[in-house]
């Protein structure tokens, strides 16, 4: 509970001074060590991204579409949802190659209440378990918080443990169950919320910069301390 209270004895919220919303996030490139996050574009990423992520139908059980059938299909739909401005979907590329090897998005964008989501993330196997995913993550997040949102959401299926853990691996704190929340490929889904806001946000990101420092791994690419040990 607040410790303020108005002039009728009723408690209300903290004093947000100077608000000025933030802009919408821009669409450059964001460079990290391990992979650069860029736009998605149907005609440079579908290839790569259909090699990636769409050979394997159990990355799509918690997502809203199917695997698509051929890669024209897969570029058609990528087509589509590459000029909307919220979601506002990414390609996440490794920084040697600049093979995509998945895909994140901005989405339910409120510059007016400091509030963005992100979403839509499908990482093949080139970014699940390796630094690279970790680093976009980090990324994305950095940017939504430089830019002035106060509050970084994540959700997901419930059931969706791999998304859960990586959810609390990242920093983000759980808030709980909306239950029925959708109706997704013809089933429930009760929707598991998290964020992280902008207090927080400093310690998150010296951990994250901790981590992903090359002192950090050793010879053979293992982890000499873990995020969330790194984030004490």
């Amino acid at each position: 509970m607040s410790g303020r209270v108005n002039e009728y004895g009723q408690p209300v919220g903290p004093v947000v001074a100077a608000w000025t919303p933030p802009p919408i996030p821009p669409r450059d490139t964001m460079q990290g060590r391990f992979c650069r996050i860029v736009p998605l574009d149907a005609e440079r990423h579908t290839g790569d991204l259909f090699a990636a992520l769409a050979q394997d139908p159990a990355r799509w059980t918690y997502l809203p579409g199917e695997p698509p059938a051929d890669e024209a299909l897969y570029r058609a739909r990528l087509a589509e949802i590459a000029g909307s401005r919220d979601p506002m979907h990414h390609a996440i590329l490794d920084a040697v190659t600049g093979r995509a090897l998945g895909v994140a998005a901005y989405l339910r964008i409120e510059p007016a209440h400091g509030c963005i989501e992100v979403g839509h993330i499908q990482f093949g196997s080139g970014l699940a378990r390796h630094p690279a995913g970790t680093e976009a993550m980090a990324l994305m997040m950095g940017r939504a918080f430089a830019l002035g949102y106060r509050r970084y959401e994540w959700k997901c299926d419930s059931l969706n443990a791999p998304s859960r853990a990586a959810a609390l691996r990242y920093g983000f704190t759980f808030e709980g169950i909306f239950r029925n929340a959708i109706v997704t490929k013809g089933r429930s889904r009760d929707t598991a919320w998290f964020s992280v806001i902008d207090t927080e946000w400093p310690r998150l990101r010296d951990a994250f910069e901790a981590w992903l420092a090359p002192g950090n791994f050793d010879d053979e690419g293992r982890q000499r301390r873990s995020l969330s040990a790194l984030r004490g």
